[in-house]
């Protein structure tokens, strides 16, 4: 699967592109900004881009009104089909967000609910009661998602509601050339209906991917040969600011290991899940982390441990962005051009020395040394074995260890270190000794 020794680049494409954040029905074709950038992902290494929503809805996406059409704020589908073209010349492949659990209360299907009712010959579409009332005073009851009714859940063991989504599917991989989905809400969604996907996308295109948003839980009820490829790993997430945040590298440490290590009872060894620092839907890491000199640490072990990478537009350059109570528009912002620096070149170099390394793709995790404020692990593939050392400290720091031996290439830096059951790592930094 070529997901997985790939580096995701996430953009949230009404923000990314400036769209009003009401649907105003004019058809302008700001998704041709991407054009603009496909020079820069490239140079920068990116492997694969994950839109979020790209389909026509009323609002921020996720309340899709037409699944065939891209989001007039974004342009006509032509426009899209030009970017998708313009990215797999530059070597980047496309995944798209599925956002396959609910729908608008505009969505055609439940706009004819809405005006005939019990002779809706969709009503089935949705999860719907006639003998209640909605809070929009539809006269039926109808299930929204977690309780939002603008998101209008659809009933995915209904098989008509299923051969048309496979419908849409088939008409993006036709007219886009998409290489994957982005399965929105995944722990919402029917595992029959997984199931189905998966072939399906198979034969249509047998490298097609299919990653799933879970916040929580067990990883290996949806990601395994039936289901998916690989889900975003929250657990790490979380562990990856925290850790520094809290001075406590311990608890990264029990995370990696707890999914990866060595033990037989560790929970996703062989799997690759989606890692990333921030995203969508969360503060921005570069808002997050108290101390800014953690945040190329943060991106040296995003890089190295087990997972696919992925980075948020704009934070590869240290952008700021706080989640608000009440909506997420200061996470979507939109950048006139990319603005790279010292932060995105460090990041580069990451995404390249990830790139040329089987252990940091494929490789075991292993925990040599943890302390409060250092880390120093093992990825190791039947071709290579690499130590991960992080210093999230303020001064210099000795490590000791007896597989702290012999001959090492510092990939970052290029220097040969010679190590004698120790090795110094200097104050905020990570290194990755090839041994």
């Amino acid at each position: 699967m070529w997901a997985y020794h790939s580096t995701f680049y996430q953009i949230y494409p009404i923000g990314f592109c400036g769209a009003p954040l009401s649907n105003d029905g004019i058809v302008t074709p700001r998704i041709r900004k991407v054009l603009d950038w496909t020079d820069y992902l490239q140079s920068l290494g990116i492997d694969a881009i994950l839109f979020n929503p790209v389909f026509e809805s009323d609002t921020h996406g996720y309340d899709t009104k037409d699944f065939t059409k891209l989001d007039c704020r974004l342009g006509a589908n032509s426009d899209f089909s030009e970017v998708c073209q313009s990215l797999h010349a530059h070597g980047i492949k496309i995944v798209l967000d599925g956002v396959f659990n609910h729908v608008g209360r505009n969505f055609w299907a439940f706009e004819d609910v809405r005006k005939y009712k019990w002779d809706s010959a969709y009503k089935d579409w949705f999860h719907i009661s006639f003998d209640g009332n909605s809070c929009y005073n539809d006269g039926f009851w109808y299930e929204g998602w977690e309780g939002h009714f603008e998101l209008v859940k659809l009933n995915l063991q209904n098989p008509a509601v299923v051969d048309y989504l496979l419908s849409c599917i088939q008409k993006w991989i036709t007219e886009f050339d998409i290489d994957g989905l982005r399965l929105d809400v995944a722990y919402s969604l029917d595992r029959n209906f997984m199931h189905r996907l998966r072939n399906f996308c198979a034969e249509l295109k047998p490298d097609f991917a299919l990653i799933g948003e879970v916040l929580f839980g067990d990883y290996n009820l949806i990601v395994n040969d039936e289901l998916l490829h690989s889900c975003t790993n929250y657990e790490c997430y979380k562990g990856l600011y925290s850790s520094f945040n809290d001075r406590n590298l311990f608890e990264i440490a029990h995370s990696l290991n707890r999914q990866f290590g060595p033990e037989q009872w560790c929970i996703y060894r062989g799997k690759h899940l989606m890692t990333f620092a921030d995203n969508h839907d969360v503060t921005r890491i570069a808002s997050i982390l108290n101390n800014p000199s953690h945040l190329p640490l943060v991106y040296g072990l995003l890089f190295s441990m087990p997972g696919i990478p992925c980075l948020y537009y704009g934070s590869e350059w240290g952008a700021e962005g706080v989640k608000s109570p009440d909506n997420d528009y200061a996470l979507r912002p939109c950048f006139e051009k990319p603005l790279p620096n010292t932060l995105t070149d460090f990041v580069s170099k990451l995404i390249s020395v990830r790139k040329s390394h089987d252990a940091l793709c494929n490789g075991s995790y292993r925990n040599v040394v943890i302390q409060n404020h250092q880390l120093i692990f093992e990825r190791c593939s039947e071709s290579e074995r690499i130590l991960v050392a992080v210093n999230a400290g303020d001064n210099e720091y000795t490590a000791y260890s007896g597989e702290l031996n012999g001959t090492a290439e510092e990939l970052l830096s290029g220097e040969t270190v010679n190590m004698n059951g120790q090795v110094s790592l200097p104050p905020y930094s990570v290194q990755y000794f090839q041994m």
